[in-house]
């Protein structure tokens, strides 16, 4: 797994390593059973504390994108959910970057092509 980590950004580094992962699995570049990296071998690799990458990937299992085993190790669930309604915490996170884009001017018709343009990035690269 390749992680770009951005030590000078204000964006924690376990989120980073959350975002990148879910980011992988949406448009393809992780599959469903796909194995990650240990937590060990995860901070070896990217030069991190092991307990800044347990709480990624405990963070990532709660939210239901991976599962761990003893025995198989981590990896990417096999059921993610498709279809269906908008989680209420998509849904919160999206009015909070909606009123962003609205302050920052942004028209609703250049938005929703926006939204569009990137669903469509993803499934492409699926």
């Amino acid at each position: 797994m390749l992680l770009e980590l951005d030590f000078s950004h204000e964006t924690p580094i376990y989120l980073q390593i959350r975002n990148q992962v879910v980011m992988g699995i949406a448009d393809g570049r992780l599959a469903a059973g796909e194995r990650l990296p240990t937590i060990r071998a995860l901070a070896r690799e990217a030069g991190i504390n092991m307990m800044t990458a347990n709480k990624a990937y405990a963070l990532l299992k709660q939210e239901g994108y991976i599962q761990t085993d003893r025995r198989s190790g981590v990896t990417v669930r096999a059921e993610l959910k498709s279809g269906g309604a908008v989680p209420d915490r998509i849904r919160s996170g999206l009015r909070l970057l909606i009123a962003e884009a609205k302050l920052g001017g942004a028209e609703r018709r250049a938005l929703l092509d926006l939204c569009g343009q990137i669903y469509d990035e993803m499934e492409e690269t699926e």
